[in-house]
């Protein structure tokens, strides 16, 4: 890894009250210390730009100061300034943060200046990274770091803080650790039959491995088909003919005004989105056009840009208007969404009677079905509980000990548990341990993938380049 040192705003870009550079490496803290000057300390050039350089700084401690211009003594910014000694950082290196006032072009003046003084520009995530190569962390607690970030409900969040406090990593060293003893029993037979007294029992290797390493491997895939929706979100889309109630359906959902509400059909020509937090599930909600029969060339561009976003979606709210009879149009968009996840929502309950059933096809009886008033915001909690209800089934994620894999987990841990598979196959037909051994070894480089042991360098790139600059 280079030596040299690193620099970025570490807070993000906009107005705010501080602020922070953070500029990590062996040169830190001379940088920092030859553009700060303490509280109390002599403004004579001399002074400065001979001491200053040389300033010690108590790790852990904050200094109150001015950060100043060498070469013309210019004054930037008032600041506070705290220095952490290696080891103890978040990069393992020695690092030195710049608390000023937050303010683009305040900020790029420090970080220029630091730049200037021997810093180098950090790529994205290149401080997790080299708390990552440095080994404070290992790369899964590196991938929950751009989770907490990127978290958009606190059940996301609290997902990424086990895992940061390293509950996937326990689990993967534990499976790792059951196939390191399966084979080292075997690798002890073939390497030293003599020695080996007692003939290893098959049906313990067996019990050893389903107990220690499948089950547990099941455990997490399954809890990724389940609770991955709360960390990664889903996609859903109203739709249904022009003037239904998706636009006054997505404002009573975003409690704001967000779409246009007209008693005019087809006044939504684009698909509307907006991010929502339904249930702790993260939601990107879009408001489609209508689909009708139109001859208005712009409403047609609108309508076409329908169909490609419904092609996308996780979910589908159909919606009918229930003051009015069932339309063609109504069929047609059935037919064209009946193979995705469906909630088929009756709009404008104030309308009508609370006995009144409108005739439907069979089919249409199948899929979960809900009454709201979108106007007089009727039956909206329910209908966020059933979308919640659809995607998770009841089910309800431990929050002490919330252990989802990512994608790349996921696809590790299968590959991972298709080797012990075999293995386990290779044990109950006798195989020679020599093969056996082949597919252990093979789940166990799997597993270190998931750790970052061994991991080649272009799927760390990957994973680092996801960050922002600054962390």
């Amino acid at each position: 890894m280079e030596n040299c040192t690193i620099a970025a705003i570490a807070t993000p870009m906009g107005s705010g009250g501080i602020g922070i550079i953070r500029i990590s490496g062996r040169d830190a803290v001379p940088i920092a210390a030859s553009v700060f000057r303490k509280s109390g300390r002599s403004t004579e050039k001399s002074g400065f730009s001979h001491d200053s350089r040389y300033q010690e700084f108590q790790s852990r401690h904050f200094y109150h100061g001015h950060i100043i211009d060498p070469e013309n003594e210019r004054e930037i910014d008032e600041v506070l300034l705290v220095a952490m000694k290696a080891p103890f950082s978040y990069t393992r290196e020695d690092v030195v943060e710049i608390h000023a006032h937050g303010g683009f072009l305040g900020l790029n003046a420090i970080l220029g200046l630091v730049l200037k003084m021997g810093a180098r520009l950090a790529q994205p995530g290149e401080f997790t990274k080299r708390a990552f190569l440095n080994g404070r962390i290992d790369l899964t607690q590196a991938e929950a770091v751009i989770d907490c970030i990127n978290a958009r409900t606190r059940q996301a969040f609290d997902m990424a803080i086990v895992q940061m406090k390293g509950g996937l990593r326990k689990e993967v060293e534990s499976i790792k650790m059951a196939m390191v003893n399966v084979l080292t029993q075997m690798e002890a037979v073939m390497d030293f039959p003599d020695a080996v007294q007692e003939t290893i029992e098959v049906a313990t290797l067996i019990k050893n491995l389903r107990e220690y390493a499948i089950d547990p491997l099941k455990t997490m895939i399954r809890q990724h088909a389940d609770f991955y929706i709360l960390k990664e979100g889903i996609r859903v889309a109203a739709a249904g003919r022009a003037n239904v109630g998706k636009s006054s359906l997505m404002n009573c959902l975003a409690q704001r005004e967000r779409a246009i509400v007209t008693a005019i059909p087809g006044t939504t020509r684009d698909v509307i989105e907006e991010n929502l937090n339904i249930g702790g599930i993260p939601i990107v909600f879009g408001d489609t056009a209508g689909l009708n029969k139109t001859d208005n060339p712009i409403e047609l561009l609108g309508i076409k840009k329908t169909h490609e976003y419904l092609n996308r979606c996780d979910l589908i709210l159909f919606m009918i208007d229930s003051s009015q009879p069932l339309t063609q149009e109504d069929y047609e968009i059935y037919e064209e969404i009946k193979k995705k996840k469906v909630i088929l929502v009756w709009n404008k309950k104030d309308l009508v009677n609370n006995e009144f059933h409108m005739p439907i096809p069979d089919s249409w009886n199948e899929i979960r079905q809900i009454r709201i008033s979108a106007l007089f915001e009727e039956g909206i909690e329910a209908l966020k509980d059933l979308i919640k209800e659809v995607f998770l089934a009841g089910r309800e994620a431990d929050s002490e000990n919330w252990i989802v894999p990512n994608l790349r987990h996921k696809s590790l841990l299968e590959h991972g548990l298709k080797a012990i598979l075999d293995a386990e196959k290779g044990i109950q037909e006798k195989m020679p341990f020599e093969l056996i051994a082949i597919d252990l070894n093979e789940a166990i480089a799997l597993l270190n993938e998931i750790l970052g042991v061994c991991v080649k360098d272009d799927i760390i790139g990957n994973i680092f380049d996801r960050f922002c600059i600054g962390k």
